[in-house]
């Protein structure tokens, strides 16, 4: 039960990323704070920052983003949104990739410009170290020695805290643990795609959080006489959000990042932190692929 004056998000429970970095596992994911194709400037730019201080003040204490976004975009809207940051607010961001033109993404684990993106990211966010930097793709034309190598150094320099992978295997993640500590895994992972399913399991051995991009991808599932909408309609809500708290339900060690660009939209994803499903329709909504 929500406790008095209690912000929503925190209903969702709470995990320590890297065990020491305390966050509200329902977080916040800022890709969508850009222009058509990720690219550019946001349609409306108010609206946007509208929505970064309204996470916060609903406990959102985890915003996931990257340099990619815009390029450079999203994470300057959330410095010039919330810096400085509240103590709790833990800001994540990623390198890793090239942005050629809209939703144009090539890899790029050259270790020289995964420098440069650290470097970019802690000027951007008006910061001296971020808490969380994932490589966003292993670049299969780098060693991946050399990728994590010059991680590690920039740990080392203090100015990265945690260190996290995205889109990756299981064996991708065991290699990388043997040269450091890896934190969080970010993969693609909802109600109707679980490819990564052994990814989730390993993750929830180890108690590494797992970070599902595109938790809202409903689809199909969403149907007229789908177990999905069934379920919303029984409980009053909307298919999204019972999505998301299966996603809550599923293990303790995952971190939802729900994006949006509008504060209404905002609000609906947040209230399915107070939303608790029953374990036989879970059950239900686990069979549905």
């Amino acid at each position: 039960m929500q406790t008095l004056h209690e912000p929503p998000a925190v209903q969702s429970g709470n995990f320590k990323i890297g065990e020491d970095l305390p966050v509200v596992r329902l977080g916040f994911g800022a890709m969508r704070l850009t222009g058509k194709g990720i690219w550019g400037e946001p349609a409306d730019h108010n609206e946007c920052i509208a929505v970064l201080r309204r996470a916060v003040e609903l406990g959102v204490t985890l915003i996931d983003t990257a340099d990619s976004y815009g390029p450079f975009v999203s994470e300057r809207l959330i410095a010039e949104a919330l810096h400085p940051y509240p103590e709790n607010l833990v800001i994540a961001t990623k390198a890793g990739l090239q942005r050629p033109g809209p939703d144009d993404w090539q890899p790029d684990g050259r270790p020289v410009h995964l420098r440069q993106s650290c470097e970019g990211s802690l000027l951007r966010l008006k910061v001296e170290r971020i808490d969380l930097f994932q490589l966003h793709r292993i670049d299969p034309k780098v060693p991946v020695e050399d990728q994590i190598g010059v991680l590690l150094d920039l740990q080392r320099e203090g100015k990265v805290r945690h260190l996290g992978l995205s889109e990756v295997n299981v064996e991708e993640i065991k290699t990388v643990r043997r040269m450091a500590e890896i934190a969080t895994v970010q993969n693609l992972y909802n109600l109707s795609d679980r490819h990564s399913e052994a990814v989730l399991e390993y993750c929830t051995r180890e108690n590494i959080g797992f970070i599902p991009w595109f938790p809202l991808a409903t689809g199909n599932l969403a149907g007229p006489r789908s177990p999905l909408l069934l379920a919303a309609k029984r409980l009053n809500v909307s298919p999204g959000q019972v999505a998301l708290a299966w996603l809550l339900k599923k293990s303790p060690v995952m971190l939802p990042i729900p994006g949006t660009s509008r504060v209404d939209h905002l609000e609906s994803n947040v209230e399915a932190a107070s939303l608790k499903l029953d374990a036989g329709l879970f059950r239900e909504l686990e069979r549905m692929v």
